[in-house]
């Protein structure tokens, strides 16, 4: 199955504060934050929620298909996502904007501040989802989170074409109001969110979970330490708890990972269970280093993984699909 994502493409500019946030907010002055961290060193990584899933699923095996727009600048980034397995032909170039950029600092607790420039993301409406996805005959899309206009054109192509897709709002769930946010998930194969975001979707969009489950096919909602929790109709829901983890470098793009691993054992046929336990140790693997692309899947041990966090019944599982990828995406 070909797996078409409408999601941006960036340049990650990852810093780290070896302090906690939380020990420099002052409960009821928060309405006056002026805060400045001195960091202890800088990174520029290959990122973006789009390009991070694509990557990760090729990673998984797949050559999935990435649709939107990014700057000239992006030209070395966009043939490293070819050779790594991602189709690119449905990336176009902004003749006036920079590649969409993310500037995040991390704290000793894992805790991020963040802030995204769209760049030439903003752009990516004009890219048509559906010409992409019938050329490449995709039969599932994930509208990653981006642009507003770009996720509820992508997001009206889906249902016009009859293509099952993936809301997956995140980020842009604060700045959507209810009617938008109802606009995105209705009708979506899959909604995915974090438990926070979960939670913000509910009460701008005032339905209850039963509701929100009426209208999405499954529901997954990672959980942070606690794992993820994925439902689906009246059936009881499935708890997955967090793959083993050796070291926790750098959160960036671990929920992008989860969502590749997750799609990629979907689309393999596998259960809701197991493709959460895929996705839970592809985020593993990503939370060991710094930065959201840089590793390149090593089968054994990933598989090793998998049996230390779920059992031998989950490695053995994939062993018919899972294969290596082709070459590194490197660093910026």
């Amino acid at each position: 199955m070909t797996v078409a994502i409408s999601g941006p493409v960036a340049f990650d500019q990852l810093m780290r504060f070896e302090g906690r946030f939380s020990e420099q907010l002052l409960a009821g002055s928060l309405d006056n934050v002026s805060l400045s961290f001195l960091t202890d060193d800088m990174c520029v990584r290959r990122g973006g929620v789009g390009a991070n899933i694509a990557y990760g699923l090729a990673q998984l095996g797949l050559r999935p298909m990435l649709v939107g727009m990014v700057g000239a600048d992006a030209a070395d980034y966009v043939a490293a996502l070819e050779r790594a397995g991602v189709d690119t032909h449905g990336l176009r170039v902004s003749a006036s904007r920079h590649t969409a950029r993310y500037v995040c600092t991390t704290d000793a607790a894992m805790c991020q501040i963040s802030s995204f420039y769209v760049g030439a993301a903003a752009q990516s409406h004009e890219v048509s989802l559906a010409e992409a996805a019938t050329t490449g005959h995709a039969k599932l899309a994930i509208i990653a989170a981006g642009d507003p206009r770009t996720m509820r054109e992508h997001t009206r192509q889906c249902r016009d074409l009859g293509i099952p897709f993936v809301a997956d709002p995140a980020q842009q769930i604060a700045l959507l109001d209810g009617p938008a946010l109802r606009e995105l998930i209705e009708g979506a194969a899959y909604l995915v969110s974090n438990e926070y975001e979960f939670e913000l979707l509910a009460a701008k969009t005032g339905l209850s979970a039963g509701q929100i489950a009426d209208l999405v096919g499954v529901r997954v909602t990672t959980l942070g330490a606690k794992g993820v929790e994925i439902c689906r109709g009246g059936a009881d829901p499935v708890r997955v708890p967090v793959a083993d983890v050796a070291r926790k470098a750098d959160p960036t793009g671990t929920g992008d990972a989860f969502r590749a691993g997750f799609f990629a054992a979907r689309c393999r046929g596998l259960s809701l269970a197991l493709a959460g336990q895929v996705g839970s140790a592809l985020a593993a693997t990503v939370l060991e280093v710094v930065g959201p692309q840089d590793y390149t899947l090593d089968v054994a041990d990933f598989r090793d993984r998998l049996a230390r966090s779920y059992g031998a019944g989950t490695a053995d599982a994939v062993d018919d699909w899972l294969r290596p990828a082709a070459l590194p995406v490197g660093v910026a």
